[in-house]
């Protein structure tokens, strides 16, 4: 059985437009009889079948943004998903919102659904299980029938489309210096999310800044796990038998963990240990003692960029594509009582 060819695929064999192919096998008048004999025949032989249900829908736009985000829990998937909605609202796009709870076929089932043509373009964040899986044919499928797609955060290298991350790998070098810097010498690190493409780039950022400062590394003290469960009772087991005088944790909930389990092993923070959490979320702001240090990763902005550069390419005339561009935003440390400002000149072994 022959595989249906795309509209985007015939455009790229025959070099021209994804708007040219279109209009040519609907007889538009703008296009050359000879052309148009050209991608018919190519059409044909490729098997391609125009959906016209679909076409009439896209034709006649949604106005609508499809958002998938893996985790409702999370308190940055929130904060970007107010960006999208801030920006949509302007441009008079409705959104509608749908949780992958970071399964791959719940990703795909959206997918299909919504672009069948209920959203004129999608918002997302790769879910844990389709990075693992590193299987991201159902993002490629949909872009190939036409519907653009932006990836916020967690993304797929593979996949050509817009992109809005943050410096993941910088932000990690620059936090693990400052924890050097400030006079830890054996820094743990905490992390939950090494599945994902953002906790691997964390690491790395790491593992560089000890591979800067000369310092070994130590594996004893480095916790990475694909998941939560038993993270308290994984990262006490780390703290018994180790000497530690810093953590940095990759996901707001690690960090929160170690900072509990610091104060249960009584150690003075920040004199004793000193700790740097990714995220700046609930969790982070609420009410904690001491209060704990964090890397903001501005999921507002985020949001409102993800939202634009989708809004952009709906819009912009398709005989005119721009190039798909990868927008990295900055991240800042907000550095509270968990950690120390300054290097202190005696540090106590645990």
């Amino acid at each position: 059985m022959k595989v249906k060819a795309t509209l985007k695929q015939i455009a790229k064999e025959l070099n021209v437009s994804v708007s040219t192919v279109s209009k040519a096998l609907n007889d538009s008048p703008e296009i050359s009889s000879q052309t148009k004999i050209k991608i018919k025949e190519y059409a044909k032989l490729k098997n391609y079948k125009p959906n016209i249900i679909g076409l009439n829908l896209k034709n006649r736009k949604t106005k609508t943004i499809g958002v998938i985000i893996p985790n409702i829990l999370n308190s940055f998937f929130a904060k970007v998903f107010s960006g999208i909605e801030k920006v949509a609202d302007e441009k008079g796009y409705n959104v509608i919102t749908c949780i992958s709870n970071e399964s791959i076929v719940k990703e795909i089932n959206t997918l299909e659904m919504l672009s069948n043509g209920t959203t004129d373009g999608f918002i997302l964040s790769v879910s844990q299980e389709a990075q693992k899986l590193q299987d991201y044919s159902h993002f490629t499928d949909i872009i190939n029938e036409g519907t653009p797609i932006v990836m916020f955060d967690r993304i797929a290298d593979e996949v050509e489309c817009d992109k809005v991350v943050v410096d993941d790998y910088d932000s990690a070098l620059n936090v693990t210096q400052r924890l050097i810097d400030t006079g830890c010498k054996n820094i743990a690190l905490i992390s939950s999310v090494d599945d994902l493409s953002v906790g691997k780039l964390r690491t790395q950022g790491y593992l560089k800044a000890l591979a800067d400062n000369g310092i070994p590394v130590n594996e004893n003290i480095i916790l990475r796990t694909n998941s939560e469960d038993d993270m308290k009772k994984r990262i006490e087991a780390v703290f018994e038998n180790n000497t530690i005088d810093g953590v940095f944790a990759l996901d707001e909930r690690d960090s929160v963990a170690a900072l509990k389990v610091g104060i249960k092993k009584g150690y003075k923070i920040p004199e004793e240990l000193s700790i740097i959490g990714f995220a700046d979320g609930i969790l982070a702001s609420r009410r904690l003692t001491p209060s704990l240090s964090t890397v903001s990763q501005h999921g507002v902005e985020i949001g409102e960029v993800a939202a634009r550069l989708l809004i952009q390419r709906l819009e912009a005339d398709e005989e005119n594509e721009a190039p798909y561009q990868t927008v990295v935003i900055k991240t800042n440390l907000k550095e509270r009582e968990s950690s120390r400002t300054k290097k202190k000149s005696i540090l106590k072994n645990k």
